[in-house]
């Protein structure tokens, strides 16, 4: 795996906690968790952070975001019309998947809270339920969203939402599938827990107000399928 230069950071047991989402308090202890530890230790990565020069492992280049392959992986990318730039990639992996999109965020303080306070109240909103958890990357959003199957019968959309935060970037994961539905790393869940480690982040200089997706470019060597 690539070189990785020297940063802040102690190694801290996993200890999974889980609980209702709570109402917005003066100490809010997920936000708490969050500034308990560096969750990044081991990556996602800035790209300050590392040498990609130190091996010569194939990776794709997504400009914003640099992904390591691993075998049998599919991808799909969600393009912007207007910009004929990349919003997501979905890497799927058997009956498993990861979407993964890249945000703005304040470079001296944490976007992370308005970002789950939005995500709980838009899923209640939606008559779903949300749960928060101690997940490898701070707090995990696990979410259960009632739709309608191609059959308009009731169904339920089951994920699990990873956030990693960096110099001027959240890096979001959702994990759907048999992985959106594990209770931890096991299984399948652990491929698309080790590719989300290996992102590197190569957010450019350019301002933008926090929230704002950053596009990724598509890279040449590959083809993959586009979604709308």
């Amino acid at each position: 795996m690539f070189g990785r230069k020297k940063r802040k950071g102690a190694e801290q047991d996993e200890v999974e906690e889980t609980t209702k989402a709570p109402a917005r308090a003066a100490e809010d202890p997920w936000e708490k968790l969050d500034a308990s530890k560096d969750w990044r230790e081991d990556g996602p990565f800035d790209i300050s952070e590392v040498d990609l020069d130190a091996d010569d492992v194939e990776r794709l280049d997504f400009g914003a975001l640099i992904f390591t392959p691993f075998e049998g992986m599919g991808m799909q990318l969600q393009i912007n019309q207007q910009t004929n730039s990349v919003q997501a990639v979905l890497v799927n992996s058997g009956q498993s998947a990861i979407e993964v999109a890249l945000f703005a965020a304040p470079s001296q303080s944490s976007l992370m809270r308005q970002v789950r306070d939005d995500m709980i109240r838009s899923t209640e909103q939606s008559g779903g339920e949300v749960t928060l958890a101690e997940g490898p990357f701070g707090t995990e959003i696990r979410r259960v969203l009632p739709l309608q199957d191609k059959d308009g019968k009731r169904a339920y959309h089951i994920s699990r939402t990873w956030f990693a935060e960096g110099p001027g970037w959240l890096l979001r994961g959702v994990l759907m599938g048999q992985a959106g539905m594990a209770k931890n790393l096991e299984g399948p869940a652990e491929l698309l827990y080790e590719f989300f480690s290996n992102i590197v982040v190569n957010r450019d200089e350019s301002p933008h107000v926090p929230g704002h997706v950053i596009e990724m470019e598509i890279p040449e060597q590959i083809g993959i399928t586009k979604q709308q």
